[in-house]
């Protein structure tokens, strides 16, 4: 007989009460008092009364615009060309360094441009580096996310099978997750060096053909590197997840598929995905959030570089929060990253409902 202790919501909410008041604490209360820092000028360390300033640290990040800049001419109107036969145009500074015909572009810096025809289209931005942090962030996750996914849901296929040795097998394809970032971002920015394990196995490989070169020193490779790293690590945690998924199908599902003669990719479509549905919801929520908090891998390895081809929205946030000692830029930062992690979530839950 149920006693009158489990069967109370009042003995349930204060059995919950310990968990909901450390939510509260280091997560609700410090996410308002950064939305409330990222209001004002709040420096780490300063001498000056903080002030309240609206929206303009928002204002700073986010403003981005496209200056249209038509080439040079000559006294006859002829286009003006350089030694290698390429236009001429004039400096963005000229149009973003006091200059009273173009104050919207007062303080921009040049992020990228295009041409269009002799027309070239110039991106220009107040914060160039945050905006280069969230396209990093933004390709980091369109990436890892289903790459992640996929090959963690291959992964689960595999070990989901009464074979003898197979915990073995589990454990060595979840080993990687117990393993500290730090120590494993270590260890890969040593395989990615020069002089690394990973130059010295291809250029084995293509019988000397292949040339060294410094993974994580390039800005072409540097971020494609650190993405292939980060799969590699945390795969074994969200093949758990998927294990776990597989387990709570019934198997009479599949001995009902085996006895109507469904091929293997029919037993799978029909019988083992819909199975999965709640199990991918909770696998990419997962892994956009925890590709979207992507910090330590960047702080060990490149510290943001080259040329800020690896820099990411948390890793600005930290940046400027305690390196520039700018609390409110890190804050507001902060607090654009939760909406941004926020939308692709209720996104992705849209997208994967049930129809």
């Amino acid at each position: 007989m149920a006693s009158k202790l489990t069967t109370s919501n009042r003995a349930g909410w204060a059995f919950a009460l310990p968990g909901f008041g450390l939510i509260a604490l280091f997560i609700v209360v410090p996410f308002f008092f950064a939305f409330y820092l990222s209001l004002t000028n709040q420096r780490l360390i300063s001498p000056n009364p903080t002030e309240f300033v609206g929206l303009e640290n928002y204002r700073n990040l986010l403003s981005i615009s496209v200056l249209s800049i038509e080439p040079e001419v000559d006294e006859t109107g002829a286009l003006i060309r350089d030694a290698d036969g390429n236009l001429a145009y004039p400096r963005v500074r000229t149009f973003t360094r006091d200059n009273p015909d173009y104050p919207q572009y007062a303080g921009m810096r040049e992020w990228f441009r295009w041409h269009s025809g002799d027309t070239a289209k110039v991106v220009v931005a107040t914060d160039v580096v945050f905006w280069k942090s969230l396209r990093n962030t933004l390709m980091f996750v369109l990436v890892v996310a289903p790459v992640q996914g996929a090959l963690a849901l291959g992964l689960a296929l595999l070990i989901n099978q009464k074979l003898r040795g197979i915990n073995i097998y589990r454990a060595i394809y979840f080993m990687p997750v117990v393993v500290s970032i730090v120590v494993v971002s270590l260890l890969w920015r040593f395989l990615y060096a020069e002089e690394g394990l990973l130059n010295s196995i291809l250029s084995a490989f293509s019988f000397g053909l292949f040339e060294g070169r410094d993974w994580l020193g390039d800005e072409n490779t540097a971020l494609g590197a650190i993405k292939a790293m980060s799969i590699w690590q945390a795969v074994g945690f969200h093949m758990v997840i998927w294990l776990s998924g597989l387990q709570t199908i019934s198997p009479t599902l599949y001995e009902a598929a085996s006895i109507e003669g469904a091929s293997k990719w029919q037993t799978f479509r029909y019988v083992t995905w819909p199975g999965l549905r709640n199990t991918a919801v909770l696998v990419l929520i997962v892994i956009t959030m925890q590709a979207f908090a992507l910090f330590a891998q960047i702080d060990v390895m490149t510290n943001g570089g080259p040329l800020d081809s690896t820099t990411t929205v948390v890793f600005q946030a930290v940046e400027r929060g305690y390196g520039k000692q700018d609390i409110s830029g890190g804050s507001a930062i902060s607090v654009i990253l939760f909406l941004l992690v926020l939308s692709i979530s209720l996104i992705q839950r849209y997208l994967t409902r049930e129809k």
